[in-house]
């Protein structure tokens, strides 16, 4: 299905001057892609483009890290990680510059640096 090779390019930020996302990545994640059902890809990208999280944001407690790239062309950090971390008490809200959606596996260091010392504060 082209779409998933079609998506791995702005998912992964491989559109992006000086883009180093190498050819294996997006084909693992086409691969990922073909091996899920039509229908069930379908209900999820209807599932998170359309549900209303904000009640369920609202009875979080604990602190929580809200990490999200700034170049995120798939879900704009405007309409997600700024408004997760006005919702959620305690939150706190850590943007990877530069970073796309697929930043666990182009900006894993940062992630898991990040990750890390938020658990460790």
């Amino acid at each position: 299905m082209q779409y998933f090779k079609d998506l791995a390019v702005p998912f992964y930020g491989a559109n992006r001057p000086g883009s180093k996302v190498s050819q294996g990545l997006r084909d693992s994640f086409w691969l990922q892609g073909m091996l899920a059902g039509h229908k069930a890809v379908y209900d999820c990208v209807k599932q998170f483009s359309e549900t209303d999280f904000s009640e369920d944001l609202r009875r979080i407690g604990i602190p929580t890290l809200v990490l999200q790239g700034d170049d995120d062309q798939i879900v704009p950090v405007t309409d997600s990680a700024l408004l997760t971390a006005k919702v959620v008490k305690n939150a706190t809200l850590k943007l990877i510059r530069g970073a796309p959606h697929g930043m666990c596996s182009t900006h894993k260091d940062t992630v898991n640096a990040e990750l890390l010392a938020f658990i460790k504060s």
